[in-house]
């Protein structure tokens, strides 16, 4: 089994303050002994803002992790991610206000990770439960 991993999920773990690092490690254990891991070409982007680290560390953090990149993002994940993006506008619009904003990014996240029917592996379960309902999601 592919597990791809959510940008929130290594954020926490570089962050040894975080209150979420301890599960966060935890979860990316389990999931390493159950298959490979990935992280998503947007993921990769994401990771590359954090001001703490280089895309040399960034690189090497992946490397001796033996985290892997799929660089893939093909028209059907494209596609994907925007329906899910307009579900997901339609519902913060319609709804109370409770919704949190989010960003393209995170559907492209979820759609890759469910057009090559991977797992996610994220902290943030209400957001992909939502958006892709045939997903597997690994989550706290």
């Amino acid at each position: 089994m592919t597990t791809s991993i959510d940008s929130n999920i290594i954020v926490a773990l570089w962050r040894e303050s975080d209150a979420l690092n301890s599960i966060a490690a935890k979860m990316l254990a389990q999931a390493g002994k159950q298959g490979k891991l990935i992280v998503s070409a947007p993921v990769y982007a994401e990771l590359m803002g954090d001001p703490k680290r280089t895309e040399v560390a960034l690189n090497e953090f992946l490397l001796d992790t033996g985290i892997l990149i799929d660089w893939t993002l093909d028209e059907k994940a494209w596609r994907e991610a925007g329906r899910a993006y307009r579900g997901y506008v339609q519902r913060r619009r319609s709804g109370d206000g409770t919704l949190p904003r989010r960003i393209l990014t995170d559907f492209l996240i979820g759609a890759q990770a469910q057009v090559c029917e991977y797992s996610l592996l994220t902290l943030d379960r209400r957001l992909y439960t939502a958006a892709f309902p045939k997903l597997t999601i690994v989550s706290e």
